[in-house]
């Protein structure tokens, strides 16, 4: 009788006992580092989410070990961040006496699934030893002129008192706390990630990574060709306002401009009789946040004239210039030209305000059935022309005029750069990386600042520089950082000239623990460099990455960003951190998203209890596609549960027969064919479909009644060990096998001879109807095919005392007999 819980604590004391999962990280031949997004270890505990994802990871490490690799398979907690703190501020317990208590219990949990997690070997982003490493890496950022710090409009969330990635704000409010969001200029320390940006870019053409997180790293790098074009300001003023745009082909057709709020320009621009009302502008704006900013399809437009104007560069002509919130610093110059005639929000602006619209650009039809270009006007109706193909012609443009728009748009940079008044530019919706939050749990920034010497990284024979213990840790509404009012913190002598400093109070944000976490694993043995050069070398890069989509734009760019750095420096000898990475599904439950609030969470430990973690995994990777993910219903886990004792009862009584060999040659094909399909599954991550095999091939072994031999059914429990670990391993020592089942078997191999079979079934009709259906060789000749089906009794009583008339025979598959 399977008991699974006393099963799986043997195996699971067995794997600790004897570091099972734990490779020789000096010495294995062949090194295979299989990696799972760390966990942020909520005080609630492990849920079916996480088991999910570590399980399909798990499946396919297994997998890769039975193949003949050493697998290293590390786990961690990426503990430091606001989920945390909030989290610590809501049940008044400081984080630094809640996070140990999470992890606890995230460690019990693991340890508990059956995943070859080499525990020897974790991390822990809260820990000095390992946030030390992490100043280390700003200070290489530092000293390479890669770590700067600027002023900058950010998300400000007045509840969490920080500042927010866009990705944090929905519709306007703190994704945590659903606040309205506001607008800060704060100074901050930032990494210049856009130095990058090209290489960034162009690697996506050839890591093995899945397509949609591809397309949004690409999506969120937006790179887009267009030019630069200078538009002086009108009068004797010597400024210009520099323009992006993607389509210089309409610069005969911009009526006017448009400037963020914050543009430095503003000030100057601005007349008196427009100052008051375009500084209460700019107050407003300033209180909308960036994200809400973006959303320029279903905002009203709002805007104000500045009272100045600026030169149109093709025209001459004065054009005024306005603010407005929907043009964003952060993209391009925070200057648009703005041409009502070809886009649709400039023309909604337009006609808001009446301000000129001009067409410049017309479909070629129009121009073409004109005797002269320069005299076609277009007719709008309540939208802009904006298509841009091959096929639009350039109207009301001067010596242009005429020109196919892609033509006219390269001459007309071409002619305003004989003037040094534009050029063709690249631009890129990436912009640099945030890494200050003004709060308290995270890793200290190691900067310090001197009256005498300035800005002075903190010498790295002084790191870590320590989180303290703060009683009071909550963020002000001020903006200042809760390490910004603990003297004993902040107060510091400068490295450089002995006199007095002060410490840098932000913290980092938690991103940048998580970019270089992989590179640590395999060196925690060693205190005194963050990366050994020598089990760098034997296994990174990482060879699978297996994680969330939600993490495919910036832990997957902020990683592959500071590897890149790390390989420019000489610390590492590669530029992109994972060779493979495969995003894995998303699980619902009986039709409906998991949340606390609908109180429909699955709590893994309940159904580990009940029914052991082989039978969760299987029944995790059966629920779908693990790419996809499936719907958890809890009536579905019966089935798995019935296939792996099933498994052990067929496995009982192949011991007691102590039967051998292969007698039947269905049983024998079918178990070639269930290797190749097995094998191929689990080498695509297609786990649902690897245990259908699998349950198949056991109905096959057991049809009727049956006893399988043991070689017949050994292949199945090897097969079976990355699914459900603990069942294998017994069933293995059951076998005769010496444990461990991942130490001592290998993965089957199946015979492609034995995956077809010499006979086929052919179908034998009388006029026309099915009376019988026949066993022959492949390939049988008409004449064999007819004596075979004469010689059947029930082809016999369906054509009684009648003749063959014609005989029609498709070899291999059908043959009809037409009698009369």
């Amino acid at each position: 009788m399977y008991d699974p819980k006393s099963v799986e604590e043997k195996w699971q004391a067995h794997w600790a006992e004897n570091g099972t999962n734990e490779p020789d990280l000096d010495a294995a031949p062949s090194p295979f580092f299989n990696l799972m997004m760390f966990p942020y270890p909520s005080a609630e505990g492990l849920h079916v989410g996480n088991l999910y994802a570590f399980t399909g990871a798990d499946f396919h490490g297994r997998f890769q070990r039975l193949r003949g690799r050493d697998v290293f398979e590390p786990i961690g907690f990426d503990a430091f961040g606001i989920h945390s703190e909030n989290y610590a501020l809501k049940v008044d317990v400081h984080p630094m006496d809640l996070i140990p208590r999470s992890i606890a219990n995230f460690t019990r949990q693991l340890k508990r699934s059956g995943i070859m997690f080499d525990w020897s070997h974790t991390v822990d982003t809260t820990n000095p030893d390992y946030y030390r490493w992490t100043q280390w890496i700003f200070l290489q950022l530092y000293r390479a002129g890669l770590a700067v710090k600027k002023e900058a409009p950010v998300n400000w969330c007045p509840s969490c008192k920080t500042v927010l990635a866009n990705e944090q704000v929905e519709d306007g409010k703190c994704e945590r706390c659903g606040t309205e969001v506001g607008q800060r200029f704060l100074s901050q320390w930032f990494f210049r990630i856009t130095e990058y940006v090209e290489r960034l870019l162009k690697n996506l053409d050839w890591i093995d990574w899945s397509p949609s997180t591809l397309t949004a790293q690409r999506n969120w790098i937006g790179r887009s060709e267009g030019a630069l074009l200078r538009f002086r300001l009108a009068g004797e003023r010597e400024e210009s306002l520099d323009v992006f745009t993607t389509r210089p082909d309409t610069i005969f057709g911009a009526t006017f401009m448009v400037l963020a709020p914050e543009h430095p320009l503003v000030e100057e621009l601005t007349s008196e009789d427009r100052r008051d009302e375009v500084e209460t502008y700019r107050a407003a704006a300033a209180d909308v946040d960036l994200v809400e900013r973006r959303k320029t399809d279903d905002r009203k437009k709002t805007g104000v004239f500045t009272g100045g104007f600026a030169v149109n560069p093709a025209t001459g002509e004065d054009i005024p210039v306005w603010i407005a919130d929907y043009v964003l610093m952060e993209y391009g110059t925070g200057a648009i030209m703005a041409v009502p005639g070809h886009d649709q929000r400039d023309f909604e602006f337009a006609r808001q305000f009446g301000l000129e619209i001009l067409p410049v650009v017309a479909p070629a039809e129009v121009v073409d059935d004109a005797s002269d270009p320069s005299t076609v006007i277009l007719q709008l109706g309540d939208e802009a022309f904006v298509e841009h193909t091959e096929g639009e012609r350039l109207i009301n443009s001067g010596k242009f005029s005429g020109l196919p728009a892609t033509e006219g748009a390269a001459r007309i940079v071409e002619w305003l750069g004989e003037r040094g008044l534009g050029e063709p530019k690249v631009n890129y919706r990436l912009h640099d990386w945030c890494i200050s939050r003004q709060r308290y749990w995270g890793a200290p920034i190691p900067i310090l600042y001197c009256d005498t010497c300035g800005t002075v990284p903190v010498p790295e024979e002084d790191l870590p520089v320590v989180l303290p213990h703060l009683e009071q840790f909550k963020p002000g509404d001020d903006g200042i950082a809760p390490l910004a009012k603990d003297e004993s913190f902040y107060r510091a002598t400068c490295p450089s000239c002995g006199g007095e400093a002060r410490r840098e109070t932000d913290v980092s944000d938690t991103f940048l623990d998580s970019t270089w976490y992989f590179l640590r694993y395999p060196s925690t043995d060693f205190d005194d460099r963050a990366i050994d050069p020598s089990r760098t070398d034997r296994w990174l890069p990482v060879d699978m990455y297996i994680g969330g989509e939600e993490h495919a734009v910036l832990h997957l760019l902020y990683s592959r960003f500071i590897t890149m750095v790390l390989h420019d420096l000489g610390h590492v000898p590669f530029e992109e951190p994972y060779v493979r990475f495969r995003k894995h599904g998303l699980i619902i439950r009986d039709g409906a998203k998991m949340s606390k609030t609908k109180g429909n969470v699955v709590n893994p430990d309940e159904f580990i209890d009940r029914y052991g973690a082989d039978t969760i995994r299987t029944y995790l990777m059966f629920l779908g596609p693990y790419q996809e993910g499936g719907d958890f219903r809890d009536s579905g886990i019966v089935g798995p549960q019935r296939f792996l004792s099933r498994v052990s009862d067929a496995i009982a009584a192949a011991v007691e027969a102590g039967a051998t060999g292969f007698p039947d040659a269905v049983v024998e094909r079918a178990v070639h064919q269930t290797i190749s399909q097995v094998t191929e599954d689990f080498a695509s991550l297609s786990f649902n479909t690897a245990i259908a095999a699998l349950m198949e091939l056991l109905n096959t072994l057991r049809a009727g009644g049956r006893v399988p031999t043991l070689d017949e059914i050994r292949p199945l429990v090897i097969m079976l060990g990355p699914i459900a670990p603990h069942l294998a391993e017994e069933l293995w020592e059951t076998l005769g096998g010496e444990p461990s089942l991942f130490d001592h078997a290998s993965w089957p191999a199946f015979d492609p001879a034995k995956l077809t079979t010499d006979s086929v079934e052919i179908a034998v009709q009388v006029n026309g109807k099915l009376r019988a259906t026949i066993s022959l060789e492949r390939g049988a000749s008409e004449e064999a095919a007819r004596a075979a089906a004469l010689a059947d009794e029930g082809v016999q009583r369906h054509m009684g005392n009648a003749s063959i008339r014609k005989t029609i025979y498709v070899p291999d598959r059908l043959l009809n007999l037409v009698v009369g």
